[in-house]
């Protein structure tokens, strides 16, 4: 089992960019895919960057070239940096991993993007 710990979500003015982390209680080597979603209020959760265990990189369209996903494997920490921050990017962003063919979530941090 694995539990995930985000942070550094907050409050940021348009342009602003923020760090969010996601701590792992176990290590993330051996994990198929850590990924970061959102969720804004009234919309579906969406799929935001995907990092898998063979280091392959995805991102969803409206986040490429803003936003860059990353992970220290000896901090078991995934990071999502988020530059030339929208209005649009406010959402509770989620933390997910799986592994072993279970799914874990993180409880959620809040962005929220000042225009």
């Amino acid at each position: 089992q694995v539990q995930l710990v985000e942070s550094g979500g907050g409050l940021v003015q348009a342009g602003g960019s923020l760090r969010l982390s996601c701590a792992a209680s176990r290590s993330i080597v051996s994990i198929n895919a850590m990924l970061w979603h959102r969720q804004a209020p009234g919309k579906q959760r969406e799929l935001v960057a995907v990092i898998t265990k063979g280091g392959t990189i995805n991102y969803a369209d409206s986040v490429k070239g803003r936003f860059t996903i990353s992970r220290d494997n000896a901090k078991n920490t995934v990071y999502l940096q988020m530059n030339s921050l929208k209005p649009e990017d406010t959402a509770t962003y989620y933390c997910n991993a799986l592994w072993s063919a279970n799914n874990y979530w993180g409880q959620g941090t809040q962005v929220t993007v000042s225009s």
